[in-house]
């Protein structure tokens, strides 16, 4: 009878408070057009500014900073559900796209290598900030 009891009293405190599930919104389409926003307004500030002769560190942290002005004063919800690892994934992928020949990055090993840097350079340009939050 006692087992009965706390089998019973076990089922309805899960029933009043159940765990939290591992639930991702970032299939909504909404959150993919941002991130594709960000990433192409990356790309091109990015790809400009080595084409007018800065070095890949002074177009990275400049193209960052004008990034994150955008993304902190845009008042779009969506941006909290972007994952920074998916928008490093789509930035490199862009900017290796738009003008990695230019400096010599082509293929995956490019993108990998882009993507690796620019967290690098983020996190030292920017580390008490969160590109989508």
């Amino acid at each position: 009878m006692l087992k009965l009891f706390i089998g019973l009293l076990l089922f309805i405190i899960l029933q009043l408070k159940p765990g939290k599930g591992l639930a991702f919104d970032t299939s909504d389409p909404s959150v993919s057009l941002l991130q594709n926003r960000i990433s192409n307004n990356f790309s091109k500030k990015y790809c400009k500014a080595i084409q007018n002769g800065f070095s890949k560190d002074e177009a990275m942290k400049s193209a960052i900073v004008k990034t994150e002005n955008i993304i902190s004063f845009s008042y779009n919800p969506q941006k909290k559900w972007i994952e920074k690892s998916d928008l490093a994934n789509q930035i490199s992928l862009q900017v290796i796209n738009d003008c990695g020949l230019s400096f010599g990055l082509i293929g995956k090993e490019g993108i990998d290598y882009f993507k690796t840097y620019f967290l690098e350079i983020y996190e030292k340009t920017t580390p008490d900030k969160n590109f989508s939050r």
